[in-house]
């Protein structure tokens, strides 16, 4: 099976893209299961908004702009890491509290790791975004994906306080999850800032690589 990455020359059309099915399926599976087994499903609908605004955006844009293979498998481990954590709260994850345990920190960092999958794994997408569909110089596609994260970061800060303390107080615990960390919200911005500036760096140097 042919696996692309931003610079191929082709793209494999969706019928006969074996690598996309797959990803489909387990993301599929994934998300029914983080569903059927939820411990709370108010704020499992909460913590997938933007999920569903994600699929939509992907499968809309899909005649116009194809990913290649790498972008999809990178959304894909992504969009797992966040709806695992929806299935306990990023809290209360399992994995999390595993990794306490062995690193012995004070509090459970799934939300941290989430964050900076954000910026480390979407980055390159991001990139070929801006490459390959939007022809946009070169240094211009490796700063926008950076930049972006960090808004995005910032902003999704902002729709965690407005609702967990205007639309949905109920839930507001859960759903911010900063378990007593009042700079909660400027580290995990931090977090998925330099996961985009760790993983542009390293596609930087493995072209040179390349090129060499």
């Amino acid at each position: 099976m042919k696996f692309s990455t931003a610079i191929s020359a082709y793209r494999t059309p969706f019928k006969d893209n074996k690598w996309l099915w797959i990803f489909i399926v387990l993301f599929s599976a994934v998300w029914v299961s983080t569903f059927i087994g939820t411990t709370d499903l108010n704020n499992w609908f909460l913590e997938n908004a933007l999920t569903f605004l994600s699929l939509i955006f992907i499968v809309a844009t899909f005649k116009r702009f194809q990913f290649s293979d790498l972008s999809y498998l990178l959304i894909f481990i992504y969009l797992c890491l966040h709806v695992y954590g929806s299935k306990y709260t990023y809290a209360e994850n399992p994995l999390g509290y595993w990794l306490q345990d062995i690193f012995h920190t004070e509090r459970n960092h799934y939300d941290r790791i989430v964050h900076f999958s954000f910026g480390f794994l979407l980055a390159y997408p991001m990139r070929e975004l801006f490459l390959v569909w939007m022809k946009y110089p070169r240094m211009v596609a490796w700063v926008l994906p950076i930049e972006i994260t960090l808004s995005i970061s910032g902003f999704y800060e902002l729709i965690e306080w407005a609702v967990a303390d205007i639309f949905f107080e109920a839930q507001g615990d859960a759903y911010l999850g900063t378990q007593g960390d009042i700079w909660d919200a400027q580290k995990d911005i931090f977090l998925a800032f330099s996961g985009a500036i760790i993983a542009t760096t390293i596609v930087s140097i493995i072209k040179r690589l390349l090129k060499k």
